[in-house]
């Protein structure tokens, strides 16, 4: 941008100037409507505020329309303290206790530049939550990533699981879950969004608002950088070329340590009553903060942008207001408190400035060098974005996609056949071993992680003395929303919520992260559309709110969209960690059963993907009341002690789900095809609302009476045997197929090394 410093006075003299609109990713009438609000041509400190907040990453210009269902449908419920709209939601989980989380997206940022990109995504949801109040206790990471045996994903993969563990390991965070899902779709795309939650007690709640005329704003943290300038706007907001982003604006720069001082500063000053607002710096830097917090208070501030310390006295307003630079806040402090404020600051040092006043104007002013280069209704830049009813139409090839169902492959038939699919599909890149990666993970800092990867979901203790927790899972199959949008976002919620209830936790509240291609594709909207109407349907259907969320759109390389990708976050609740339950097997005698019924339902399976690179048909039927009902076996189930393992079948099946109990412990089991269903059908299908659980044999009846209350069918299909040795299953198209553990482990286990290390 130009070195001089365009004033109010000079845009109002000057209003013929023309100016770069577009290369800050504003449209033609977009622009003219921010003249038509100011009256005049804006400034071109306020071009860039404007061109930053109406981005589709912060406005949510063409999503918003779609994303009211989530308060229309919402259920009733009284756990909800916080909901949409806030940095993040906020849900009471007794005792006076409550829990707020949230899932984001990094994915171009993490393309263009892997490490950071993926660590300043976890440094900036892990704020999102600090700015809630609460202390941020654990992360979580669901990825996606192209073919991988792709080059591109050998460059990419090992920087994003770098750049998660090097700063979720720095600031002391267990990773406790996530996935890691590979597709040629993401070719160019990758997903790289992460959950954070955090905990606080009731009164321990703050907002992001600016109340109280002359209170003063207070920048605090990492001073401002060059570092994610125009990140939003355009590498967020733009469509990939063949080639990769047309615009590669610098990708921001992270500095975990400095985030932990910052988290321990904002949790002293706000326990000590010192501030009266608060609000992270992350996409939009100072123009977000500032705008933001303005109109959600008395509605008016004056700045002066001097006074933000820079790293590089270079920068130009413009380049201030819209810089990305990480581990920065933003609180609003009265002046009686703010050398108390001040010396909390000091002694974590952490750089803290004042640089403005909350007024009653209705205007937002920023001053720099004594000249007014902003003044705008705060609201018009925060909050009153263009809203776009975007086109949208169902693809013309849905229906052939529909029509091309599994039934065309060719399916084993022998028991031969049979163990040879469950070795491909144990060492297939989706199925294989996550060891490579998580362990790059500290899972267990803190010394409050109960469950973490493998597991069904991650676990986390809340309160010591009760032992009070919360589960939290993600999930997603792109194929089944790409098969049918609708009934993949409600299969996505399912998942989660089934391996929420698997641990014994009572799921609660949902977060989101929707990410999909170029909203300006009719058929992606459709999709788009399609799916936030099924998780809204799901989740009233469910009784559990949508707290929060995040969209991404614009995953898409040229003309090619990745899958529709609606990740969703389930939080669950459990009164005492002591109960909960793991999928490994774990006592020799055991019996094995099956909740759940299993039907013909191949389509976009694992299966199907893996060893017929096929994509057609209709996914699983979803039947959500089927879901509540197991998840209330499964969580009475744990607090009664009744079961002593539990583990979901999904992706590859019930032979999945057996092997993966199996190497938990290194225990085996054997197990049988009940005699009335196909063999292959009962092994690999993927039809929902089924978990494979262990229980004593004293315990047997009273497991199965609690199933039969919920009309859940319960069949013992087995038992676990000793340490060490096979899993065997009989009853597979007549002979018995024993499957050494060693071998599955060597099969799971060596995939991602091979690739990777």
């Amino acid at each position: 941008m130009s070195r001089h410093v365009d004033t109010v006075a000079d845009a109002t003299a000057n209003s013929d100037l023309e100016q770069p609109y577009a290369e800050l990713g504003l449209k033609p009438d977009e622009y003219a409507r921010i003249r038509e609000i100011l009256g005049r041509r804006p400034t071109s400190a306020e071009l860039a505020m404007y061109s930053v907040m109406w981005s589709e990453h912060c406005s949510y210009k063409s999503s918003k329309v779609h994303l009211a269902q989530f308060g229309d449908k919402k259920p009733e419920t009284d756990v909800l303290l916080v909901g949409i709209g806030e940095n993040a939601g906020v849900v009471d989980i007794g005792d006076g206790w409550a829990v707020t989380f949230k899932v984001e997206s990094h994915n171009h940022p993490s393309y263009v530049e892997p490490y950071q990109g993926a660590a300043t995504g976890i440094g900036g949801i892990v704020r999102d939550i600090l700015s809630m109040g609460a202390r941020p206790v654990a992360v979580m990471d669901p990825l996606r990533f192209g073919a991988a045996d792709h080059p591109d994903t050998r460059r990419v993969l090992p920087g994003v699981v770098a750049g998660i563990g090097g700063y979720g390991n720095c600031l002391g965070l267990p990773n406790i879950g996530g996935e890691i899902v590979f597709d040629s779709s993401y070719q160019g795309n990758p997903l790289v969004n992460a959950l954070c939650v955090g905990t606080m007690r009731h009164e321990d709640i703050h907002l992001a608002s600016a109340k109280g005329v002359g209170n003063l704003v207070v920048l605090y943290g990492a001073k401002t950088g060059g570092d994610g300038i125009g990140g939003v706007s355009v590498l967020a907001s733009e469509t990939f070329d063949e080639g990769g982003p047309a615009k590669r604006p610098s990708v921001q720069v992270g500095d975990p340590f400095m985030e932990k001082l910052l988290i321990e500063c904002t949790l002293e000053v706000l326990h000590a009553g010192l501030v009266e607002g608060i609000q992270d710096l992350g996409g939009a830097g100072i123009s977000c903060a500032t705008s933001e917090l303005a109109s959600n208070g008395e509605g008016g501030m004056h700045v002066t942008l001097d006074s933000v310390p820079l790293r590089d006295a270079t920068l130009t307003p413009e380049e201030i207001l819209m810089s990305e630079s990480q581990e920065r806040m933003c609180a609003i402090v009265t002046p009686a408190k703010i050398e108390a404020f001040l010396d909390i600051c000091r002694k974590w040092d952490v750089t803290a400035d004042v640089i403005g006043v909350v007024t009653d104007s209705g205007r937002l002013v920023i001053e720099w060098h004594g000249e007014v280069i902003v003044d705008v209704p705060p609201r018009t830049v925060a909050h009153d974005g263009p809203v776009y009813h975007r086109p949208l139409a169902r693809p013309t090839w849905q229906d052939t996609l529909q029509a091309d169902t599994s039934n065309s492959c060719a399916r084993p038939t022998t028991a031969e056949q049979v163990t040879s699919t469950i070795f491909t599909l144990v060492g297939s890149p989706n199925l294989a071993a996550k060891t490579w990666v998580t362990s790059q993970y500290d899972r267990y800092v803190l010394g409050n992680s109960i469950l973490a990867q493998p597991e069904d979901s991650g676990m986390i203790r809340v309160d010591e003395v009760t032992g009070r927790g919360v589960a939290i899972s993600t999930d997603c199959n792109g194929r089944f929303a790409k098969l049918n949008p609708y009934d993949g976002a409600k299969l996505a919620l399912a998942e989660s919520y089934r391996n929420v209830a698997a641990t014994g936790a009572a799921p609660l509240a949902v977060t989101n992260c929707l990410n999909f291609g170029s909203p300006e594709d009719p058929a992606v909207m459709w999709q788009f559309s399609e799916a936030v109407r099924g998780l809204a349907d799901g989740c009233l259907e469910l009784g559990i709110p949508v707290t929060g969320g995040n969209v991404s759109f614009y995953n898409q390389t040229g003309t090619v969209a990745i899958h529709p990708t609606p990740v969703v976050g389930v939080l669950g609740v459990i009164d005492d960690v002591a109960l909960r339950t793991s999928m490994a097997f774990v006592n020799e005698g055991d019996v094995v059963l099956v909740l759940g019924d299993t039907y013909d339902e191949l389509n976009g399976s694992e299966w199907a993907h893996v060893v017929h690179r096929h994509l057609g048909g209709l996914p699983p039927r979803v039947d959500l009341d089927a879901e509540r009902r197991l998840a209330e076996v499964l969580v009475e189930a744990a607090r009664t002690r009744v079961v002593s393992a539990a583990h979901d079948v999904s992706d590859g099946g019930i032979a999945q789900a057996l092997v993966e109990m199996a190497l938990r412990r290194d225990v085996g089991a054997t197990v049988a095809v009940p005699s009335d269903v196909d063999s292959f059908v009962y092994l690999f299908s993927e039809s929902t609302a089924r978990v494979v659980v262990t229980a004593a044999p004293h315990q047997v009846e009273a497991l199965e009476s609690i199933a039969a209350q919920r009309k859940i069918a319960a069949v013992r299909i087995g038992f676990v045997t000793a340490p060490g040795s096979e899993l065997c299953i009989d009853s597979v198209f007549g002979e018995t197929v024993c499957l050494s553990l060693a071998q599955l482990h060597d099969t799971a286990e060596a995939t991602l090394p091979a690739l990777f290390g």
